[in-house]
């Protein structure tokens, strides 16, 4: 008996999105989503890091659940078929913006570039961060093509905020200095 794990049919280089429609495995739509998955991938292993407080992890969480419907709005060409995956992301976006003000309230001020280093979580968080930004690139590369709602762009433009302040977080609550960058001489 076939696993139901393979279908075979894209053994060619094509996969099928949502709506029906089959695309190149490399094509623009698919490395929008796919950056979103491995986004997720990367927040799941920060939640498995472990350093965080259970609201840390919540909110981490519901981003997970947040970009699974992004990456379903993504994955689809028929902007009926979009429209249907993407969530209201008002309410996600002020979530993220509230935490972000949550934790910047508990960090040191400073105007300075910060290496990404310091704990495993933090390395990791900085690490998220930089794959959303990618994500948010290769977004904005669909959107030359296609039409994309503007809050899927903020989102992710704020997500990668957070993951920054969560990063910074992780070091500070950890003793963990930050090692500004010195630009060489």
């Amino acid at each position: 008996m076939k696993s139901t794990l393979y279908t075979r049919t894209g053994d060619n280089g094509t996969t099928s999105l949502v709506d029906g429609e089959r695309v190149k495995k490399n094509s623009v739509r698919i490395e929008a989503y796919g950056t979103i998955d491995e986004l997720n991938s990367f927040i799941g292993l920060l939640i498995a890091s472990n350093p965080l407080d259970d609201t840390d992890r919540q909110t981490l969480t519901a981003i997970q659940s947040t970009l699974f419907s992004v990456g379903a709005y993504l994955a689809s060409a028929d902007a009926e078929v979009a429209a249907k995956m993407l969530p209201y992301l008002d309410q996600p976006l002020a979530d993220i913006e509230a935490e972000i003000d949550r934790i910047d309230a508990l960090l040191p001020r400073h105007n300075k570039f910060i290496l990404p280093q310091g704990t495993t979580a933090s390395a990791t968080a900085h690490v998220a961060r930089t794959v959303a930004r990618r994500a948010e690139r290769r977004i904005l590369d669909l959107a030359d093509i296609a039409p994309i709602a503007p809050a899927v762009i903020s989102y992710i433009n704020r997500l990668s905020d957070y993951l920054f302040a969560l990063a910074r977080l992780c070091n500070t609550l950890n003793g963990n200095n930050e090692i500004f960058w010195e630009p060489a001489k």
